[in-house]
């Protein structure tokens, strides 16, 4: 579909979005990746119906599906400014978007919020002074207090477990902002600060696990627990891990909607729309039996019929990323396809890798090079893709090719044509017809990012490329092999 997109009188942008949604909060999803926009979404759209006019868009159905004109409004949230450390200000901050969702990523550079008035009064005097005399201000525990307590709920907004360059990049805006409360014995004046906020959040998170926070609930561990079970937090950087139940809706209301989207899943004919309808609806109640109860594949797929649609693994995948499945894999495929290819044929010496680049004498097509590129890379990172992608005849028994296979592609071959390409989870066939290898591994993504499934050990590397580097998805940390590769892949030859 082609959109014109309004942003404002000077900033007019043209966008094309493969799929439509079902949900308008999923299209909104896609349109902040691809505008680079951020906050909750108004979009209107050019009605007919009263000579096209502007009318907010409450439903897909109401665009045309070839294309569109559309006008985007951004609403900012701002920090509430009471002193007061307490979980209602904190929810004010979060409601406007949906289930009161967060980013993962602080923003760069951070932006440090306003505090207490009389803190407020203080470091403007204290700023004053430093510039004139070079001064610090001597601050008392109360007001230190009032600073961390905001920066915690400032940072908690976007994530509640910030890593070790988040806490720097925060420590050095407060003191870019407020240079009289550097610190003279540190080189940089914000060390310790960077110490003080860390056990400042560890305080902020247990307060809001008392509240009832679903994420923290999750993680927490107590001297008393007897489980073995390791709880999972956000790892794949999405920023709506496991929010909670929306306001006036109930356990029992979800699953009385989850039950009636059962029923018309079994239905010969689907009504997608309201399919959509219904899973945006119940994903509070999905994330929170997958993440806290972490059922086999094949008891989701019992309760969840639904996910394991096509359509709606990439409507599940822009509630937890934010991010357009398809579109950021196959356009990072693209993006960096001549220079992996380069790599590749600079590294003779691996056998797996020479076979594979040996195809594109007879087919150069870019549908064969994204294929390549993908299955050369386990063998360019030197891990071993020999349990991960398997070619069978299309007369084995299903038993025998998926034993011991956790999480796998399948290419099925009659004869010397590759027929059928499948995903693979938890000894079976998940997904099957899937056409080639790009697709099939696009949707595998989206399968475990939505099931909260572990990358397979064996090709770490391989798949944290995949989606911090292809797909752009928690670039900003990575391991010092990806960050490496990441150099080498930017770098123009000579």
């Amino acid at each position: 579909m082609l959109l014109r997109i309004i942003l404002s009188e000077n900033d007019i942008r043209k966008v094309t979005i493969d799929t439509l949604p079902e949900t308008v909060h999923d299209f909104c999803s896609i349109l902040k990746t691809k505008l680079g926009l951020e906050g909750d979404l108004v979009i209107q759209y050019q009605d007919p119906e009263f000579d096209n006019e502007l009318c907010n868009l409450s439903s897909m159905s109401e665009l045309h599906k070839d294309k569109a004109t559309l006008k985007v409004h951004t609403k900012s949230s701002e920090y509430n400014t009471d002193s007061t450390l307490d979980t209602a200000s904190l929810s004010s901050s979060l409601e406007d978007s949906p289930h009161g969702t967060q980013t993962r990523q602080l923003p760069q550079p951070f932006v440090i919020p306003a505090f207490s008035f009389d803190v407020e009064l203080k470091l403007r005097q204290g700023n004053d002074a430093f510039h004139r005399h070079g001064s610090l201000l001597d601050i008392s525990k109360d007001m230190k207090s009032d600073i961390l307590d905001k920066l915690a709920e400032a940072i908690y907004a976007h994530n509640p477990y910030p890593s070790r360059e988040d806490y720097d990049h925060v420590a050095q805006a407060l003191i870019n902002k407020h240079p009289c409360l550097k610190e003279p014995g540190s080189v940089g004046g914000w060390y310790c600060w960077k110490f003080s906020l860390k056990f400042k959040m560890g305080n902020f998170r247990q307060k809001m696990r008392v509240a009832g926070c679903s994420e923290l609930r999750v993680n927490a561990r107590t001297s008393g627990s007897t489980s073995s079970k390791r709880l999972k937090r956000a790892r794949k950087s999405e920023v709506n891990f496991l929010p909670d139940f929306p306001e006036g809706k109930a356990q029992s209301d979800l699953e009385t909607e989850r039950s009636t989207m059962v029923s018309e899943m079994k239905k010969r004919k689907v009504d997608w729309n309201q399919i959509g309808e219904m899973m945006s609806n119940t994903f509070p109640l999905r994330r929170k039996e997958i993440v806290e109860d972490e059922p086999l594949v094949e008891q989701v797929k019992d309760r969840w019929p639904a996910l394991f649609a096509e359509r709606e693994i990439e409507a599940e995948f822009a509630r937890l990323t934010s991010v357009d499945l398809k579109g950021s894999f196959f356009a990072g495929l693209d993006q960096y396809l001549a220079r992996f290819l380069e790599l590749y044929k600079a590294k003779s010496g691996i056998v797996g890798l020479n076979r594979l680049m040996r195809c594109l004498n007879d087919d150069s097509s870019t549908h064969r090079k994204r294929t390549v590129l993908l299955l050369g890379l386990p063998h360019f990172l030197k891990e071993d893709p020999s349990g991960f992608f398997k070619t069978v005849e299309a007369t084995d028994e299903e038993d025998t090719f998926t034993k011991g296979m956790k999480v796998g592609v399948v290419m099925v071959k009659d004869g010397e044509e590759i027929i059928d390409t499948a995903v693979v989870l938890e000894e079976a066939v998940i997904l099957s017809e899937l056409k080639d290898i790009p697709r099939a591994i696009a949707l595998l993504m989206g399968l475990l990012f939505s099931l909260n499934i572990d990358y397979p050990k064996e090709l770490r590397y391989t798949f944290e490329i995949i989606q911090k580097v292809l797909m752009n998805i928690g670039g900003g940390q990575c391991s010092s092999l990806v960050h490496g590769f990441r150099n080498r892949l930017l770098r123009k030859t000579m």
